[in-house]
């Protein structure tokens, strides 16, 4: 397919940010419309309280405003107004399959000859999806780990593909300028499926920890606040990208500590699809500490780019942190090879080469 007859469009419920959402998923599709945009004509259509056309870079961005939520979920949004946004495209890629828009912008591909592939990146809402597979509607599923492959069950699926995740490596980069302050960071929404009371749990008596993220669960919130007390703990929850990469590269070790089972008992199989806090922290020469939970393994080099530790432990976790204090030239080696594993497999060229050679097959 030239290049000149090529045009992908990216499909998303909220754009990333303070008039969207702050949320990894969001974050994902932006910066992967972003990169692509650089090697072919893309748009990104999403929807929020207003209609607005914006742009970053190459990359032109269309909110739809006013939709209707379906059912009140404020995940899952619609307008008939999609169908037009999307005719521009010969190539459409909806990020979230279980949801309204989604399952109607692949119906409307199939009755136009227009290709269309997906990425489940956790979430959803009401969707006839729930009654019949949507599963076929695409001409591909294309995974962020090998991990949402498998629990999706596309193990066997031969449109199924995985295309990982990406960062943008000279924004998130080390830098000699900004001296290591030793502390534990956890970066990422505070819910209980995150494990981040392991973490402070098992926080050394003489570490600091920064936690980073949004309280999107009230009585999680409340318990992390009454376990830090006594502790060197600080909460931060507006941080803007300059911040969160100082954070980044002042940090002795990225942790990011999710559990299949919450300490209130509640389980769940999708924790993580990826770890994106991960790999930003790793591209920031930062070693990386996470759970045997999900996909992180994939992501996290055991003893190589850092560690991968028993989930609901928090006396591993506070091992691990203590050994990475103690040891710096294993640490320095550790931060080293983190920032060269995200090099070799978790650039956004990377994943959008691998997405272009699927929509071209």
């Amino acid at each position: 397919m030239p290049k000149r007859d090529f045009r992908v469009i990216h499909l998303v419920p909220a754009l990333f940010g303070p008039q969207g959402i702050v949320g990894g998923a969001e974050r994902y599709v932006l910066e992967l419309a972003k990169a692509m945009s650089a090697a072919v004509p893309t748009s990104l259509v999403t929807f929020g309280p207003v209609d607005r056309t914006t742009g970053e870079g190459d990359l032109q961005i269309d909110v739809i405003g006013r939709p209707l939520h379906v059912r009140g979920q404020h995940a899952n949004p619609f307008s008939p107004r999609l169908f037009s946004r999307l005719r521009p495209a010969t190539v459409i890629h909806c990020h979230q399959q279980h949801i309204l828009a989604s399952s109607l912008a692949a119906l409307f591909c199939r009755l136009t000859g227009r290709r269309v592939f997906v990425s489940d990146l956790g979430g959803g809402g009401w969707d006839v999806s729930a009654y019949v597979s949507t599963d076929r509607w695409y001409h591909g599923h294309l995974h962020i780990s090998e991990y949402s492959k498998r629990v999706f069950g596309h193990s066997n699926n031969p449109r199924a593909h995985v295309i990982l995740g990406g960062v943008d490596t000279q924004k998130f980069s080390p830098s000699r300028n900004v001296p290591r302050k030793g502390y534990a960071l956890y970066v990422g929404r505070l819910l209980p499926h995150k494990g981040v009371n392991y973490l402070i749990e098992g926080l050394p008596v003489d570490m600091e920890l920064i936690v980073i993220g949004a309280p999107y669960d009230q009585r999680y919130a409340r318990d992390l606040e009454q376990l830090a007390q006594g502790k060197r703990v600080e909460f931060r929850r507006n941080v803007d990208d300059a911040d969160l990469i100082t954070a980044y590269r002042e940090a002795l070790c990225i942790v990011l500590p999710s559990v299949y089972q919450t300490v209130y008992g509640d389980r769940t199989k999708v924790p993580e699809l990826l770890g994106q806090t991960l790999v930003e922290g790793m591209a920031c020469g930062t070693p990386a500490l996470c759970t045997d939970v999900a996909s992180m393994p994939e992501v996290v080099d055991h003893e190589v780019s850092g560690f991968v530790v028993p989930p609901n432990d928090g006396e591993a976790i506070g091992a691990k942190l203590a050994w990475l204090r103690d040891h710096p030239q294993e640490w320095a080696r550790m931060g080293g090879a983190a920032r060269e594993r995200v090099e070799s497999t978790f650039t956004w060229n990377a994943v959008v080469d691998r997405c272009l050679e699927i929509y071209r097959a």
